[in-house]
């Protein structure tokens, strides 16, 4: 399972796969939103369908525990995933029971954009590239836009707990990730662009020293408040996935960081996190919405 787009150039097919599974949420949604998700046998449980879908494909798990001989029953052409949503063991037991598996990683928005343009390919829908190409447009408008006016320091969390001790942190994630181009492109500055995760988890929390991350995931850093106060962010985003952040937890985190320019100005936002996380067509969506909550004052 390598790294930039996955192995997509090592499936080819001499026609559009008629029977597909998806571990994917956002790539399930992008093929709904291309018109094929008639193609669709099996999904994984976090995928949303539409009505007309829902209820006519499989569910077959989570995206980290979806169900290999469940998958195998459905006489797959082709089961799409991802290097980082789903497990390596899984992957690889299905290819062993001989089907074809397309793992995609797209870290950034360009990356994302050429998967798009090979699914198009791979699906024989031709009539969808000009929509593709009304969202480079919009893209490079954006991205133009957001080149004019100085970027605000944003922080994004995806993931909350707290230590043994009751000690609240956050994940959010650096430059290595898609989500960061998403903010990039729309306007705003990674508050932890350049931070990378620390093992084990008192590491990261700069509560003992680091182990060293031994070929681990460095991509997502855990921070305290303390930390996150001195990255002095001037506008907080809280996604509702991978981590639903709700009213509570906005309560928390405004108490927590009262102190930040964010909180200061009240430009805490709760958003729809498919359009922080979900690579695909989604980003239409992210493009019309993002850029607003992430203009500098």
């Amino acid at each position: 399972m390598g790294g930039g787009n996955g192995r997509s150039t090592l499936l080819v097919f001499t026609r559009a796969p008629q029977r597909v599974v998806s571990l994917i949420p956002s790539m399930t949604d992008t093929l709904v939103e291309l018109g094929v998700g008639g193609s669709l046998v099996g999904v994984t449980d976090y995928c949303r369908l539409p009505a007309e879908l829902d209820g006519q494909v499989r569910r077959v798990g989570g995206t980290r525990t979806a169900d290999a001989s469940a998958i195998q029953s459905l006489l797959p052409d082709i089961v799409m995933a991802n290097q980082e949503e789903n497990e390596k063991p899984l992957v690889e037991a299905l290819e062993a029971d001989g089907m074809s598996v397309w793992v995609t990683f797209p870290r950034s928005v360009r990356e994302s954009l050429d998967v798009l343009w090979q699914v198009i390919d791979l699906f024989r829908i031709p009539r969808s590239a000009p929509r593709l190409q009304v969202l480079e447009a919009t893209l490079d408008w954006t991205m133009r836009a957001a080149g004019e006016t100085r970027r605000p320091r944003v922080f994004c969390p995806i993931w909350h707990e707290r230590t043994p001790d009751g000690e609240p942190w956050w994940m959010t994630f650096n430059a290595g990730a898609y989500a960061h181009d998403v903010l990039w492109v729309c306007g705003g500055e990674n508050a932890f662009a350049t931070r990378e995760r620390q093992y084990p988890l008192e590491a990261d929390l700069g509560l003992r020293p680091a182990e060293g991350a031994a070929g681990r995931d460095t991509r997502y850093p855990r921070v305290g408040a303390a930390e996150i106060i001195a990255a002095r962010p001037e506008v907080i985003l809280l996604p509702d996935e991978p981590f639903h952040f709700g009213e509570a937890d906005e309560r928390q985190l405004r108490t927590a960081l009262e102190d930040t320019p964010a909180a200061k100005a009240n430009r805490i936002h709760r958003v729809d996190g498919t359009l922080v996380t979900w690579h695909g067509t989604r980003l239409g969506k992210a493009l019309a919405e993002l850029p607003a909550l992430l203009q500098a004052i």
